[in-house]
């Protein structure tokens, strides 16, 4: 097997348990995980992409990159903010 290919497997199955997990909604941590794996496959996509002069995986996944980076800012860095009463 080849090592994109590797690469390409890794991503795909690693794309489906981030969904898994951020779909399953199971807390803010357990979200969060979810996309710490969704950064690190789509880094994966990014690679895989370069590799095969694939620039639109690039594109797509370079973006995703940085949806999914806010959502580890959010779920897991940046924590629940306080209530505030109107």
């Amino acid at each position: 097997m080849q090592v994109d290919g590797i690469l390409e497997w890794f991503a795909a199955v690693g794309t489906i348990v981030a969904a898994g997990l951020v779909a399953a909604d199971l807390g803010r941590r357990s979200t969060g995980w979810g996309f710490v794996l969704f950064v690190i496959v789509s880094i994966s996509w990014v690679v895989s992409g370069l590799l095969n002069d694939a620039i639109s995986l690039v594109i797509q996944n370079g973006a995703l990159l940085f949806v999914n980076a806010w959502g580890v800012w959010q779920y897991l860095i940046k924590g629940e903010q306080p209530k505030t009463s109107r």
